[in-house]
């Protein structure tokens, strides 16, 4: 299915900010590292909790979220068109970017992309030392250079993580918005996962 707004101004320019999508942006000291759901809130479950909960007290973080009672998906504007101004500042001035993703199967998979090879690599070891399995997607690589992963100053690029409706299903008690603010203990241990891999990367 194709997008119906092709950039951020154009959705800017029909949707209602703070009511039918909100813009988070925390800018943390002492860190060259933002992770960023460019899908958050209604539009890919679970991926702006996620993202807050991988940059902790550790690093950066933007969030673009769905705040619709439905039809969030409305508002997905596809990663190598992401360009909305408060999320892009951040990515363009962190060296190390992460994006978090909601992909749509029942797999408990996190698939992994982007182009910086020995970030992947760092976080796939450290994911599968903690129990979770991982994959290069078919379709979903992020290698493009516009790719919001792959706009930070490290010219390797970033790194893409899309998870899969069945991974972020044990994520939480459920995906509606009430299930997602009572997260299980998969959570802790997939965040830390992450953040132990690019902190090996870094290393």
């Amino acid at each position: 299915m194709s997008d119906i707004y092709p950039n951020y101004q154009a959705l800017s320019e029909v949707e209602q900010k703070d009511t039918d999508y909100r813009i988070e942006t925390r800018q943390q000291s002492n860190t060259n590292t933002v992770i960023i759901a460019p899908h958050g809130g209604g539009i890919e479950y679970g991926s702006s909790e996620i993202t807050k909960g991988i940059a902790a007290d550790n690093y950066s973080y933007a969030l673009f979220e769905g705040l619709k009672g439905s039809g969030n998906s409305d508002l997905h504007i596809t990663s190598t068109n992401f360009d909305e101004p408060d999320c892009l500042a951040l990515v363009e001035t962190s060296k190390t970017v992460v994006t978090i993703h909601g992909e749509g199967s029942d797999n408990k998979i996190a698939y992994l992309g982007g182009t910086n090879q020995p970030l992947l690599d760092a976080i796939k070891a450290s994911l599968e030392h903690s129990g979770f399995k991982t994959d290069t997607h078919p379709k979903l690589k992020g290698e493009s250079a516009s790719n919001i992963c792959n706009r930070g100053t490290d010219p390797k690029g970033g790194v893409q993580l899309e998870l899969a409706l069945g991974l972020r299903k044990t994520f939480f008690e459920s995906l509606d918005r009430l299930g997602r603010t009572k997260p299980t203990p998969e959570l802790q241990k997939f965040n830390d996962a992450v953040r132990q891999g690019i902190e090996d990367a870094a290393g």
